[in-house]
């Protein structure tokens, strides 16, 4: 039943957004009861981040997934993980980053949504500064945050572009943060 209640808020949540989603909506949309929802979620926001983490999780899966097509280099990585991107933030039905989406929801960062989508972009953070290891860049950091406002960005305009245009401006953007890191 967990499973189901999560399957049907992630479809809700991210097409109509985590506020305008009530608990009743999920549980009549499962065909359950509230006990039944509360007895696997202490609250809705529970549930919002049980879904967020959900999708962090398949998110990272992908990326994982390109890095290791990419087998270490840098530039295969990039167009990889680029054209991944690009594809499913062009995907019909695409309503942009659900993290994006969000932090725009919940401002509060000591809310417990927020503490989610701030695990995800330092786990992304963390991720392109091992990308970026081996390059030996004096500040990979502030090099591997470039490159995670470049992956929002195409988040955003993935919906109102095509997916080579956004796989490339990504691709593009991510080695020009590089570029200028090298000077």
């Amino acid at each position: 039943m967990r499973e189901r209640l999560l399957e049907a808020a992630a479809e809700l949540f991210y097409a109509q957004g985590l506020r305008a989603v009530s608990a009743d909506k999920v549980i009549e949309q499962v065909g359950t009861t509230k006990v039944t929802f509360y007895r696997h979620f202490r609250s809705k926001d529970d549930l919002i981040v049980a879904y967020l983490e959900r999708r962090a999780e398949q998110e990272r899966e992908g990326v994982l997934q390109a890095l290791a097509l990419g087998g270490g280099d840098l530039d295969k990585a990039l167009k990889v993980l680029s054209e991944g991107i690009g594809a499913a933030s062009c995907s019909p039905g695409f309503r942009g980053c659900p993290f994006i989406n969000a932090a725009a929801e919940f401002a509060d960062p000591e809310h417990p949504v927020r503490k989610v989508v701030a695990a995800h972009r330092a786990w992304y953070r963390k991720t392109f500064e091992e990308m970026l290891a081996p390059l030996g860049l004096p500040d990979s950091g502030s090099v591997a945050e470039g490159m995670v406002m470049v992956r929002d960005g195409a988040m955003v305009a993935g919906y109102l572009g095509d997916p080579a245009l956004v796989a490339g401006s990504l691709y593009r953007g991510c080695m020009a943060v590089v570029e200028y890191a090298r000077r």
